[in-house]
């Protein structure tokens, strides 16, 4: 729930930025001289690009959970099985030990939108944020029907 809490406020603060950049590239127009107008429709494109990106990650995220619940409905999630340090972190090995099952397993099942969720949860408990990602990319292509791209 704090992350959920951590991602609205965040996505508000840049919501309230976009409005602000968005306003002055508006007055810069409103200049009307050449170059004040150039440097507002730059200013303007500035916030179109940041909405877009915040859209495509809340699309994610929420895409994400849903596998996430309907996988926790099927009692398909991940169990955490990682040694820890005496400090919480997980031990690298424990990670790598994993991410190695969870490989076999995609392996094992290519077509299968869990496998992959799994692995992603996988990769991310490696701290390969990139990989994690498409993992998850992937199983959420899966779910949706669609044939995933080769990259």
């Amino acid at each position: 729930m704090r992350a959920k809490i951590t991602y609205a406020i965040t996505a508000a603060v840049l919501v309230a930025y976009f409005v602000l950049v968005g306003w002055r590239g508006v007055l810069l127009i409103q200049a009307g001289t050449l170059l004040t107008v150039t440097f507002g429709v730059a200013v303007l494109i500035l916030p179109v690009i940041g909405v877009w990106f915040l859209w495509k990650n809340t699309e994610f995220v929420r895409k994400a959970n849903r596998l996430a619940a309907e996988l926790d409905a099927e009692g398909g999630l991940p169990v955490d099985e990682l040694k820890r340090t005496a400090g919480g972190r997980i031990d690298r090995d424990s990670a790598d030990e994993v991410f190695a099952k969870r490989k076999a397993e995609t392996e094992d099942a290519p077509d299968d939108w869990r496998s992959w969720f799994r692995l992603a949860v996988a990769y991310h408990d490696a701290r390969d944020t990139p990989r994690a990602r498409k993992a998850m990319q992937r199983a959420i292509t899966l779910h949706e029907g669609r044939p995933p791209v080769e990259a």
